[in-house]
């Protein structure tokens, strides 16, 4: 028969950063407000740490337009998770979570011993 271990990660001092998406900037066509290129950023922070990345996602034309002026940041959001793929969205939240754990318990360090 095996043993079983439990890790408590309240021991582990682990916590879940909230993860927030935002629109930086959108580059679009003027003559019809085509938005052509999402600029945005995604942050992590818990109550002591903070980490973040900055990309941007070019769109082709849609056959219809969502008039600029009636655009939202979370219809922008959508469009970049969507364009980047839910498995890319996972991987860049889980990157910014790792960020924030190494924060929390660094396994790496530098300097002199004395």
């Amino acid at each position: 028969m095996g043993a079983s271990i439990t890790i408590l990660l309240d021991d582990l001092n682990l916590m879940t950063a909230t993860i927030s998406w935002s629109v930086s900037a959108l580059d679009r066509q003027t003559a019809d407000g085509f938005v052509y290129t999402a600029h945005y950023r995604v942050d992590a922070a818990d109550e002591s740490y903070k980490s973040g990345a900055y990309g941007s996602e070019s769109f082709e034309r849609p056959e219809t337009l969502v008039p600029y002026a009636e655009l939202t940041e979370a219809t922008v959001i959508g469009w970049i998770k969507s364009k980047l793929t839910a498995e890319k969205v996972t991987q860049i939240e889980a990157a910014l979570q790792a960020q924030i754990d190494e924060q929390r318990n660094p396994t790496k360090a530098s300097g002199l011993p004395w």
